[in-house]
């Protein structure tokens, strides 16, 4: 099977466009096709990526699983667990460690739910 050549064709609405204008166009195109992607990663997050979060602000891998389990509990692992942290370490004016190590330990999950806007997910 034979590829009829319409090249001729679907060149017609860019074939007076000049280098740079091309360039533009490119560009334009490619972010249009990309930027679907850019909002998803911006408004969504995974456990993995909330995981990885916590330990890169200390917290060792139990901890951190266990943060996000009660984040995934308590529906608020769209605010980003480590913003979760940190404002139950503002709310009991404590360091960041001694929260998430609370948070780790199923304490204060009721009071930053209050305070952030989450609810208990018994699933």
């Amino acid at each position: 099977m034979k590829r009829e050549d319409d090249f001729e064709k679907r060149r017609e609405h860019i074939k007076d466009l000049t280098d740079k204008e091309l360039y533009e166009k490119f560009w334009n195109l490619t972010e249009e096709i990309v930027r679907p992607l850019i909002d998803l990663a911006y408004t969504n997050t995974s456990p993995a990526i909330e995981r990885s979060v916590l330990l890169r602000m200390g917290f060792s891998s139990i901890e951190a699983s266990s943060i996000v389990k009660e984040g995934i509990k308590w529906s608020l692992l769209g605010e980003g667990m480590g913003h979760v942290v940190l404002d139950y370490a503002k709310y009991r004016k404590i360091n960041y460690l001694e929260a998430g190590k609370e948070l780790s330990e199923g304490k204060g999950w009721e009071e930053i739910s209050k305070i952030i806007g989450g609810e208990v997910n018994e699933k």
